[in-house]
């Protein structure tokens, strides 16, 4: 079994900071890409920012310049430190991992977080 355990979501003010964390346990082999994806209601889901086991970062423009993702190889950790939040961050922040449980496996899997809640008020 594999679980994806998010913390750190809530309530802030515009121009605010939060930091979202999300740590996998279980049966795992290997992670390869890390990311965290969001949805607003009425809105369709948005993939926010992802981060390759090398540590390659990408994020939606829409983000850029003010969130910034990491990850902790040895802690199964992806990070999303959120800057200069804006009402329009509101959703709720999923995480995943796109991952293998067994040496033999030759197709990642991707496994989902339960879902964090971020809302930033004007």
């Amino acid at each position: 079994q594999v679980q994806l355990v998010e913390s750190g979501g809530g309530l802030v003010q515009a121009g605010g900071s939060l930091r979202l964390s999300c740590a996998a346990s279980g049966n795992i082999f290997s992670i390869n890409d890390m990311g965290w994806y969001r949805q607003a209601p009425g809105k369709q889901r948005e993939l926010v920012a992802s981060i390759t086991n090398g540590g390659t970062p990408s994020c939606a423009d829409s983000v850029k310049g003010r969130f910034i993702i990491s990850r902790d190889n040895a802690e199964n950790t992806v990070a999303l430190q959120m800057n200069s939040l804006k009402p329009e961050d509101t959703a709720v922040y999923d995480c995943y991992a796109d991952l293998t449980t067994s040496r033999w496996a030759i197709l990642n899997h991707r496994y989902w977080g339960q879902g964090t809640q971020v809302t930033v008020s004007s």
